[in-house]
């Protein structure tokens, strides 16, 4: 098995790929953009924004985009205290409604692009040690005492608070008993609670626990490091990041118009093909029938379904002291 050394050299490497496009056809200033992401969406923009930035040149003038990850929540809560990004890619539309709370982002900022400015979507999937020593195949594996599991922070992550969700539903519709008692058995056997996906990740890499809980491409980087094997449980959901300007950073006309051709750029088809290569599930239907083979087809729950809405869930269960900070106390 590499090293961890060998994993954070990996991801170091995709997080430093430059962005800098040919030279420009026409005139004009550079424009720079800074798009504030959530942690593990480092080697899809490594991709992406090399690829925006020729395309751009061509059309525009330079643009020079710099990246940065980190847990949903806090990257959200790093923008309100005024990190200066012009558009957010973030893992919650929650967190980006916080965002728009605070004037920084118009309220209707979901419905400027497709699929509630949702260009992709993904599901929560299990990541076990070659051979799957410990044979866990679905959510109620991980209620056994035996199982250790590495996760991140619902109370920062945005993946965290998707796998809440669907561990939750999963207690509704599958054991068909009140949620909190199974949810009480699940973090009772977090080996680690990390800070966000990327550092959940590495922990699990490094030894700790008996099984990851990831987002689906997040899995797929870790399997290609060898030693590693994805388990799809028999329910998940579908987990919807979404993407959008900032309106307060986007003043100057050449600057919002780059911003949203960045974000547009996220729906076509070359950009929809580098998220369907990276595990992303992409949009665009013809892009991902094309990619069937790399998604399993699994039964999904949404937020809407079960939870009503995000505002709804967050306050439910992941406001201070919300059912989340009563299962964790009660440990």
């Amino acid at each position: 098995m590499p090293s961890r050394r060998a994993f954070m050299g990996t991801a170091s490497a995709a997080l430093l790929a430059a962005c800098s496009p040919q030279p420009p056809r026409g005139a004009g200033a550079a424009v720079s953009l800074l798009n504030v992401s959530y942690d593990p969406t480092r080697e899809l923009y490594a991709d992406i924004n090399s690829i925006f930035a020729r395309f751009w040149a061509e059309q525009h003038g330079r643009v020079d985009i710099t990246m940065s990850h980190g847990a949903s929540g806090s990257q959200a809560h790093a923008v309100i205290e005024g990190e200066p990004a012009q558009v957010v890619t973030l893992a919650v539309p929650y967190d980006i409604d916080q965002i728009a709370e605070r004037g920084l982002i118009a309220r209707t900022w979901q419905a400027r692009l497709p699929n509630n400015s949702a260009p992709y979507t993904s599901i929560i999937v299990f990541v076990v040690r070659q051979g799957n020593p410990k044979q866990i195949r679905d959510w109620s594996d991980l209620a056994r005492s035996d199982v250790g599991i590495v996760m991140p922070d619902p109370k920062t992550s945005g993946g965290a608070r998707w796998t809440y969700l669907a561990a939750w539903a999963y207690a509704m519709q599958r054991l068909h008993i009140e949620p909190r008692s199974f949810m009480r058995l699940l973090f009772g056997n977090t080996a680690t609670l990390a800070s966000g996906a990327r550092a959940a990740t590495e922990a699990f890499y490094g030894g700790e626990g008996d099984v990851l809980l990831a987002w689906e491409n997040e899995a797929h980087n870790l399997v290609d490091q060898g030693g590693f094997e994805i388990i799809t449980p028999s329910l998940s959901i579908r987990a919807e990041p979404a993407v959008a300007v900032v309106d307060a950073n986007t003043q100057e006309p050449h600057v919002r118009e780059a911003a949203e051709g960045y974000l547009e750029f996220l729906y076509t088809r070359e950009a929809q093909e580098v998220i369907a290569r990276r595990y992303y599930r992409p949009f665009d239907a013809e892009v991902l029938a094309a990619n069937a083979d790399r998604f399993p087809n699994v039964p999904l729950v949404t937020v809407q379904d079960v939870f009503l809405s995000w505002h709804d869930a967050h306050q439910m269960h992941f406001r201070d002291g919300g059912v989340f900070d009563q299962i964790r106390s009660s440990q």
